[in-house]
């Protein structure tokens, strides 16, 4: 925003910059969504249901992890990866002998997010809490297969992780191949030479 409170518009680079990695994230989410939605269900399938919910997981997998930059990708890579896989160990051990409750709900969203942050991984607490989250609920809707939902969004997250972390750096390559603009020279300073034998000094008019 401006001082006077108007919008300021991107420049025209920017834009075209903002346009090309929209794009991008929009066909990385489109992979992801086939391939946990047709390939990962030919492995192993719940039901339909399951089968759209693994899909939306893993491209919820592939935003949180698709950045600006290929470092930024890869950090929230390994910061999704290490979330999910403290959950799934969590969820996995509880619901293979136990069913859902709301207790158990709030006991492993709190205890998912001391895990990570013992681990020395603050920042990923509240990831680790969305996914136990997301997991126990699920287990609840599918009580016959509980035990079987972190192991699946597990598959999920890990196609998600892999597809967004594949187009940074496809859009790494892209920017590195793309011409840089020729930056004009900048003026010539002009030196000036101000030493007594340069300065012409005129007559002065008889007054």
């Amino acid at each position: 925003m401006r001082q006077n409170g108007r919008p300021c518009w991107p420049q025209p680079r920017e834009a075209r910059t903002a346009v090309v990695e929209c794009v991008v994230l929009a066909v990385a989410c489109l992979i992801s969504y086939w391939l946990a939605r047709n390939l990962l269900s030919r492995v192993y399938s719940v039901s339909r249901d399951d089968d759209l919910l693994g899909g939306m997981w893993a491209v919820l997998a592939t935003i949180f992890v698709l950045r600006d930059s290929y470092a930024k990708s890869v950090a929230a890579a390994v910061s999704r990866m290490s979330a999910t896989s403290v959950s799934f160990v969590l969820c996995l051990i509880y619901l293979a002998f136990l069913p859902f409750h709301a207790w158990a709900l709030a006991v492993l969203v709190g205890a998912s997010a001391l895990v990570v942050m013992l681990l020395g991984r603050p920042g990923d607490a509240v990831t680790a809490g969305i996914t136990t989250a997301v997991i126990m609920v699920v287990a609840a809707v599918s009580p016959q297969h509980a035990w079987q939902q972190p192991i699946l969004r597990l598959a999920d997250t890990i196609v998600g992780v892999a597809v967004g972390a594949l187009a940074a750096w496809a859009a790494m390559q892209v920017k590195r191949l793309r011409p840089a603009r020729s930056v004009p020279p900048a003026p010539a300073k002009v030196k000036i030479d101000l030493s007594e034998r340069a300065v012409v000094r005129r007559p002065r008019p008889d007054l």
